[in-house]
């Protein structure tokens, strides 16, 4: 199996609508102003040209429709506008996994019937993770009708494409992302009930169904962790992942950084081709694109490159997990349903049992990860034990004990992914928006308010001041030196600019910030 991906010519049509995607407008110097401006800028919608660009490929773009859908009026327009190639996908999908990405001969992006808030730069498609922490800006700066509408093409994906995607690309039908629906239905739901309760109602009703279907992924076969009752992250797909086309030394640079450290390197991540030569093996790849559907691409969490990832009951995921389940049993509450209510709080009973049995490190006070294959609890100190407070998970002795861990993670620009330095863009020293985001608010939740704000005013410095260096909003920033300025050594080596969930966070520390919770720490 080849570990650098072929990269084919590029497209003349690709690079307008490239450029269209990535190059900023002049940014104004009020970093508020470019936040506001943000959820139009960042916009893509299927009226859009700049929507179709894949900064990640060098293949003509490609517009594809669920199998038998009619094209859509703005869709044909777009055709003549923007000449577009769109096909239709070449069948039905109902589950994920239906339709192998191998059976597509082109890869394109995926039809979304509302406009959504991308990343930016290279990520120019609706992500599943970060749209939750887009859409709590959006709902920050009044953009209701936006953030309904992302929610909206969820329901669109996992009618029509089997699944939350991890994108909106024909790549990413293989997986998913860690499931925010619940919170983000409940988000909007709590927006809109103050001025129209019976709508909000009725709109809630509707997404229950969704809701379920979600949850029933994670919950069933490949996302089962073993016997443990608890989940993992799982990819259907095999092999390299296309959308490292843009890096396509990638798998080079694994290959020659786990040769050079044969000591810490698992006899599964290396396959001998000859006497002299190896490459990366199938079960490499499997590990590889399951770290891609946790969100945490990459870090060492789950091994060298997190090529184990596969073999984990992972705290972030099952916290998620506990939560939805919580939430089912509020919607439930909400939609007079005592009985389902019931058989849901009993479902998160379960599962906070089992994790607290498998996952909660007494001697470290942490949560963390365990190999179901080796039945060993992870050693490795990871920021999404935070999880816990911001789920609802721990118990009042447990935040204790990770309110006291904070300066394991703790840094002068806010909370750093571990305590280790690997060269990996989700390992220490860097810090990114989301996790910042969930320690501040599940810190609040507990009471810790003290800790809460502390973090988020430096998280927000760290932004603010490196706005006013650049005047950007980036991915993820260096929590040592509280700035923009890092140095990856494999794997997505830039800091994009944009940056969606960065803009939601940053909007929601100020609100914090501004009207902080009463003290009980």
């Amino acid at each position: 199996m080849p570990i650098v991906l072929r990269r084919s010519l590029i497209a003349a049509l690709l690079f307008p609508l490239a450029l269209a995607a990535q190059s900023p407008q002049p940014s104004p110097k009020n970093i508020n102003t470019y936040i506001h401006q943000s959820w139009d800028t960042l916009s893509r919608s299927m009226s859009n040209c700049a929507s179709i660009a894949d900064p990640k490929l060098t293949t003509t773009p490609v517009l594809y429709l669920p199998a038998g859908e009619p094209i859509p009026p703005a869709v044909r327009a777009m055709q003549t506008k923007c000449h577009v190639d769109v096909r239709s996908l070449p069948r039905a999908i109902h589950h994920e996994g239906d339709l192998s990405p191998d059976a597509i001969r082109t890869p394109g992006l995926l039809y979304l019937p509302n406009r959504y808030v991308v990343p930016g730069g290279r990520f120019n498609e609706m992500y599943g993770w970060d749209s939750y922490f887009i859409l709590l800006g959006e709902l920050a700066d009044n953009r209701l009708p936006l953030a309904r509408g992302t929610v909206e093409n969820f329901f669109y994906e996992i009618d029509h494409y089997g699944s939350i995607l991890n994108a909106n690309r024909t790549y990413y039908l293989t997986r998913s992302q860690p499931s925010f629906l619940s919170s983000m239905v409940l988000a909007i739901y709590d927006a809109e009930r103050t001025t129209n309760p019976t709508g909000a109602r009725t709109w809630l009703e509707r997404s229950l169904p969704y809701l379920l279907r979600d949850h029933a992924l994670w919950i069933a076969p490949p996302h089962l962790a073993g016997a443990t009752g608890l989940s993992r992250y799982f990819d259907l797909g095999h092999g390299p992942v296309p959308e490292m086309a843009d890096d396509s030394t990638y798998y080079t640079d694994v290959l020659h950084w786990l040769q050079a450290h044969p000591r810490q390197t698992s006899s599964s991540y290396l396959e001998k081709t000859s006497s002299r030569d190896e490459e990366l093996p199938p079960a490499f790849y499997v590990g590889d694109r399951s770290m891609r559907e946790s969100g945490f691409d990459t870090s060492f969490r789950f091994g060298p490159f997190s090529g184990s990832t596969e073999d984990y009951a992972p705290i972030c995921l099952n916290a998620l997990l506990f939560k939805y389940e919580h939430d089912l049993a509020h919607i439930e509450t909400i939609l007079d349903n005592p009985t389902a209510s019931t058989h849901w709080n009993r479902i998160a009973a379960q599962r906070k049992h089992r994790i607290n049995k498998l996952l909660w490190n007494n001697k470290l006070g942490l949560f963390v990860d365990y190999n179901f294959l080796t039945h060993q609890q992870s050693t490795y100190r990871y920021l999404t034990t935070y999880y816990a407070l911001w789920s609802g998970l721990a118990s009042p002795a447990q935040a204790k004990r990770l309110a006291a861990n904070l300066p394991l993670f703790e840094r002068r620009g806010g909370l750093q992914m571990s305590t280790q330095t690997t060269g990996e863009q989700w390992d220490a020293p860097f810090g990114w928006a989301p996790t910042n985001w969930l320690a501040v608010a599940g810190l609040a939740r507990y009471g810790y308010t003290a800790d809460a704000l502390r973090i988020a005013r430096e998280f927000t410095a760290t932004v603010r001041d490196s706005f006013q260096r650049d005047h950007t909003l980036r991915e993820k920033y260096n929590m040592d030196t509280s700035s923009s300025s890092v140095a990856i050594t494999a794997g997505y080596k830039t800091n994009v600019v944009g940056f969606g969930w960065t803009n939601g966070v940053y909007l929601r520390m100020e609100q914090l910030l501004a009207n902080p919770p009463a003290r009980t720490h």
